[in-house]
């Protein structure tokens, strides 16, 4: 089985956020990998990371960071699959920064972006981009979605 979705995160303080995703892609029945590797302390490891990931089988990446937020976009710049940012809620500013960064990407570059900490609707949007192909994924994403429609 192929890896889907590929989800990175700049810190391990990112985790605890980040695996309210992996709960919503576990429940639908999708494959993910996930690593930390940070835009600033390893930029060759995640930029090789973000390289490879579409010979790995990944078909869309959620990448998740605090701060001044790079990941999302630098992960973007090196591979041509959907990349979903997540601004986490982190510093001073308690995320508003991270959003910023995240959403003001230059042209040619984009990275979807979902509000601060809300690593379930970066799921469920990779799990609506993956369902375009896969009826499967399709299926458990209307169950889903059914579940929080009653």
């Amino acid at each position: 089985m192929s890896i889907s979705v590929g989800m990175i995160m700049g810190s391990p303080s990112d985790e605890e956020v980040m695996d309210k995703a992996v709960a919503i892609l576990d429940e639908m029945g999708i494959s993910y990998e996930k690593i930390v590797s940070s835009a600033h302390r390893n930029p060759e490891r995640t930029a090789t990371w973000a390289k490879e990931a579409e010979g790995r089988g990944i078909k869309v990446i959620i990448a998740g960071a605090g701060l001044a937020a790079a990941l999302p976009g630098v992960v973007a710049a090196h591979t041509p699959l959907p990349v979903i940012g997540v601004p986490i809620a982190s510093g001073p500013l308690n995320g508003v920064d991270s959003l910023y960064s995240i959403v003001q990407m230059p042209p040619g570059i984009p990275v979807a972006t979902v509000g601060i900490d809300n690593t379930r609707n970066a799921a469920v949007l990779a799990a609506q981009i993956l369902a375009l192909q896969d009826e499967s994924i399709r299926a458990a994403l209307l169950r889903y979605r059914d579940k929080w429609n009653q």
